[in-house]
């Protein structure tokens, strides 16, 4: 079995309003999924994107194409869905391989983590983490950590923090990312 059929690339139903009535919109693969050929087993996927003040009806254009930059301004949303494989994969992977790939798939993001330290990242966001499957550490900055399991959800304050997978199972979690804007 290969990297790409090992990973569900999460389903995205969208609605909408056409003639005054409840429409699909679209129905299927997250068109911005993206399997890692340098992480085997790890999956991102922007799943949505809304302006910092958005309207209704949305309109009919993708709102979350390939190459989206990930952090959202101030009001800005971004939904994700990811899979991180254990971390004994990212030992094993080329560091240069791997963030050149993330560079393409999730710009902006991977601009936040930091060089020296493995993992670490810090976002002018409020994020909403909630684990979907598996079992993921969360890191603080202190070196204080905290198992999550499955249905366990993170608020995220723009905190300087890192997912751990310590397991031998890949975690998939969703995060809802808002823009916020960082006071001194």
């Amino acid at each position: 079995m290969n990297r790409a059929t090992q990973l569900r690339i999460p389903r995205r139903v969208v609605t909408g309003i056409s003639n005054g009535r409840s429409v699909f919109i679209s129905d299927g693969p997250a068109p911005n999924a993206h399997v890692y050929g340098s992480v085997p087993g790890h999956l991102t996927s922007v799943l949505y994107a809304t302006s910092a003040k958005p309207s209704l009806p949305q309109s009919h254009a993708e709102q979350a194409p390939p190459q989206i930059l990930i952090t959202p301004e101030p009001g800005q949303t971004k939904l994700m869905i990811v899979v991180f494989p254990p971390d004994s994969v990212f030992a094993t992977v080329d560091p240069a391989a791997a963030i050149e790939e993330q560079a393409m798939h999730i710009p902006g993001l991977i601009q936040a983590f930091e060089p020296d330290a493995p993992g670490m990242h810090t976002t002018d966001t409020i994020d909403y983490d909630i684990v979907l499957d598996g079992e993921v550490w969360l890191e603080l900055d202190d070196g204080a950590e905290t198992l999550l399991k499955q249905g366990d959800v993170v608020v995220q304050c723009g905190t300087r923090h890192a997912w751990r997978n310590k397991g031998d199972k890949p975690a998939t979690m969703c995060f809802v990312l808002i823009g916020a804007e960082r006071k001194s």
